[in-house]
């Protein structure tokens, strides 16, 4: 049974924990290093990834011995290391075998991570599947807007301009990864 509001709510949750405006700096340096990022494809990936782990996340991660608060506390040394190359302008993800990085680092972990899979766990005890699913599938779009014009982004943003977001970005990147892991960690020791 569709809520518009239940939608309009998860959907909210889902825009500001995958910060897709935020992470327009790292996609555009991802494109920088690597070339072509295929939108489609990580997009495509990235939702995937969000439904799968809507349905069987919790008994996935249960199976291999690993609770969620481990999830949460291992993607935010992820986001914390994307932040630092962000901010310091240094480059620690190293992948020269791949063509391009639609997958990793963009669908999973940018799109798709740490964050994004123990919000829609929390989302799901909380919210109808169906609502969630539209919610996902939204946001996908968006995303998927959001990569396409990446490019026509940077252009209109110029080198200086880029860099200024990118480290203010790259700040608040790193402070998500600080809460997330700051809420996480405590349940490690439960």
């Amino acid at each position: 049974m569709l809520d518009i509001k239940e939608i309009i709510t998860v959907g909210m949750v889902l825009f500001a924990v995958i910060d897709i405006v935020g992470t327009i700096p790292v996609i555009v340096d991802l494109r920088a290093k690597h070339g072509h990022i295929e939108s489609e494809k990580a997009s495509i990936v990235a939702g995937v990834i969000m439904i799968v782990f809507l349905f069987v996340g919790e008994e996935l991660l249960n199976l291999i011995g690993i609770d969620v608060n481990s999830f949460a506390v291992a993607g935010s040394f992820v986001l914390f290391f994307l932040a630092l190359e962000m901010i310091l302008g240094i480059r620690i993800y190293k992948d020269e075998e791949a063509s391009s990085a639609s997958i990793v680092p963009i669908a999973f972990p940018l799109i798709a991570g740490a964050g994004t899979m123990t919000t829609l766990l929390s989302l799901r005890a909380q919210y109808h599947t169906a609502n969630i699913l539209v919610a996902i599938f939204l946001n996908i779009i968006l995303v998927y807007a959001v990569l396409k014009s990446s490019s026509k982004i940077e252009k209109l943003l110029g080198k200086n301009g880029l860099g200024v977001v990118r480290k203010t970005f790259g700040v608040v990147l790193l402070a998500i990864a600080v809460k997330l892991f700051a809420a996480n960690v405590k349940g490690l020791f439960d």
